[in-house]
């Protein structure tokens, strides 16, 4: 059936553009819905949007999403309409449809900010707040799939400096030390290419600068890079094994966020099994090369949880990004009955 509140809550959302870091707008029109069915709501000291209810289960989402400009419409499409716009499926979709299914069902929400750049919401909430009984992250996985395992992250920059010195000669400067390095780290975790990219090592530089400094005595290189952890190694033995490969230079290891692997015989993914049957789908129990909020909370919270959403995960941060409304419906459906179940 279509979900007329659902629906029109999306819309008003997407239309506001809400980057990390500007998600006030967007923040007080969330709060604003929840006020307008009598709930308790307010809006933290970092930006989230709080709204205590029933612990039995912690709806969550994020209200930030990347920057791009992508006109907000509705398009037919081979499943009926779709929302066009920046965070329809990343993550302002599931967002809605969690924050419709506990308004609906009685049960406390999170609207958490920050998640695409340092967890800021999320890092703020776990430490402000008790652990719940069970947690569903929002974010998209179609809303006949199931997240419950997310790949951590470790972040950081690496520094070096050499003299300077004419090109012609053989020693390596500063530029050549970062490139020597990163090509090694490469090397260290290259893995077989019919291994799952789950279980396996991604490792990425981000941005890299060089060149000769101010003064014109020396030579400097930055690279900001990123490793992506499997739940078979933690960050401190993947931080470990890059820097074992340090001739000159250092890196300021800046974050880690462990990896997390969730049983899918626990009571909420019992519920959401279920619920997605009830609704006619076939469940699929979903694993994500990327990293989430959820592997904060699973680092914090000794509790059950998993992560799900409508929308396609491939449209993430995409120019062709887009939701077919009546996803949204099916999921918004699924959350009342996994809600109803738990409480």
């Amino acid at each position: 059936m279509t979900d007329t509140e659902a629906r029109e809550l999306l819309e008003t959302l997407v239309s506001i553009p809400s980057p990390s870091g500007e998600e006030q707008e967007a923040a007080e029109a969330l709060a604003a819905f929840f006020e307008r069915h009598d709930r308790e709501v307010y809006i933290d000291e970092v930006g989230n949007v709080r709204a205590p209810a029933d612990d039995s289960v912690l709806y969550t989402s994020h209200i930030d999403t990347v920057p791009g400009d992508i006109p907000v419409r509705i398009e037919e499409g081979e499943d009926g309409p779709e929302l066009w716009g920046r965070g329809s499926v990343d993550a302002t979709g599931p967002l809605v449809a969690l924050a419709v299914a506990a308004v609906r069902e009685g049960v406390s929400f999170v609207g958490v900010v920050g998640e695409e750049t340092e967890s800021r919401g999320a890092r703020f909430l776990v430490e402000d707040r008790a652990e719940p009984d069970a947690v569903v992250n929002g974010e998209p996985s179609g809303w006949d799939g199931l997240t419950l395992g997310y790949r951590g992250i470790v972040q950081g920059t690496y520094v070096a400096t050499s003299e300077s010195g004419h090109s012609s000669r053989p020693d390596a400067n500063a530029i050549q030390d970062a490139i020597r390095w990163w090509s090694s780290v490469e090397k260290e975790f290259e893995s077989d290419p019919y291994d799952p990219v789950f279980e396996s090592v991604t490792a990425k530089p981000v941005d890299i600068e060089g060149g000769p400094t101010e003064d014109g005595l020396a030579v400097e290189s930055t690279m900001r890079v990123q490793l992506r952890v499997p739940p078979s190694l933690t960050c401190e033995a993947v931080r470990t094994r890059a820097d074992d490969h340090l001739d000159n230079g250092h890196v300021n290891w800046t974050d880690a966020v462990p990896p997390t692997m969730q049983s899918p015989r626990t009571p909420v993914a019992r519920a959401f099994r279920v619920a997605i049957r009830n609704q006619g789908g076939d469940p699929r129990l979903l694993r994500k090369t990327g990293t989430s909020d959820m592997n904060l909370f699973a680092g914090a919270w000794d509790c059950p949880m998993v992560t799900y959403g409508p929308g396609d995960s491939e449209l993430d941060h995409a120019p062709n990004e887009h939701l077919p409304l009546r996803e949204l419906d099916r999921a918004t459906a699924v959350l009342e009955s996994v809600a109803e179940t738990l409480t």
